[in-house]
């Protein structure tokens, strides 16, 4: 008897695993991308703002839907649903999902506005944002902050089961 040599549930874990990768690795990576470019170059915050607002619509939704897809077959395949580390999963994607379609790409886009606006008007010397700006970024930094938890808390579960 032949024995396939791939099993199509290990394409699917590798399919889970490429997209949480691919989608949570912005998510994760991000915080420290504006605590760069602030520190680098703040003018180029409007730019990393409207990027994070594009890749939430392009690459961490539709990567959280195929993470999704993936973990309900492996869940159903190998029989884990009532595993606590499965619930959590859908959970957590259910609060990433929501918080950044309902949240943080809307936010990108109304901070990226405002520090245009911002830039737009000050003047040759030294620059800092305005206070309702730093309100506005405040919030965002933290829900993306809490989505960082969230992925990070979400990956140790998957791995010590």
């Amino acid at each position: 008897m032949l024995v396939p040599a791939v099993f199509f549930w290990q394409i699917a874990l590798v399919v889970h695993v490429v997209f949480v990768v691919a989608a949570f690795g912005l998510v994760l990576a991000y915080p420290f991308v504006v605590m760069a470019v602030e520190r680098y170059d703040p003018r180029a915050l409007p730019v990393i703002l409207r990027s994070r607002q594009l890749l939430g619509r392009s690459l961490v939704n539709p990567g959280l839907l195929i993470v999704v897809v993936a973990g309900i077959y492996l869940a159903t395949k190998e029989h884990q649903w009532q595993h606590f580390y499965v619930q959590w999963g859908l959970g957590a994607a259910l609060v990433i999902g929501g918080l950044e379609g309902a949240f943080v790409m809307r936010q990108s886009g109304k901070l990226a506005d405002m520090a245009e606006r911002e830039l737009a008007g000050a003047s040759g010397g030294e620059f800092s944002w305005s206070a309702e700006f730093m309100r506005a970024r405040g919030r965002a930094d933290q829900v993306n902050m809490l989505l960082a938890v969230i992925v990070v808390v979400t990956i140790f579960l998957m791995v010590v089961q």
